[in-house]
């Protein structure tokens, strides 16, 4: 767990693959051939098939529930907005910096964001979360 202080910051990175996507469509019951089919995808404005947003978001969701904060965090909000498609075998970073902290209450405000290998943003927002208590 990372000490939370205004200018923290943690980092995790993936490289996204086919097997991620077909997964989470699974998981997340979003079937939309833009994710899945390389033939309809092709007659898209990207050209080929995109991961869903909301896998890649989630890759937020592993630097906050361990790394910063860390264990124990709890969501209370996130917002976002997609900036750029993220593609198969795309290398993701996701990345929490904290912003804001409210030490008596244990509220964390953080910038989030993605990135993929090309230093592109694909993702950014702003969580809210509850951070554990410090471990002794």
């Amino acid at each position: 767990m990372s000490k939370v202080e205004v200018g923290a910051r943690a980092s995790r990175t993936k490289t996204i693959t086919d097997a991620d996507i077909r997964t989470f469509a699974a998981i997340s019951g979003d079937a939309n051939p833009i994710h899945l089919d390389e033939d309809y995808a092709k007659t898209t404005r990207f050209g080929r098939r995109i991961a869903h947003g909301m896998l890649t978001a989630s890759l937020i969701s592993a630097v906050i529930g361990n790394d910063l904060p860390g264990v124990g965090s709890i969501y209370l909000s996130q917002t976002l907005t997609f900036k750029a498609p993220v593609y198969l075998d795309d290398t993701i970073t996701a990345t929490v910096e904290v912003t804001a902290f409210r030490e008596e209450k244990r509220i964390a405000t953080l910038r989030t964001f993605c990135t993929n290998q090309d230093g592109t943003v694909v993702l950014e927002g702003e969580a809210i979360v509850m951070a554990p208590k410090e471990a002794s």
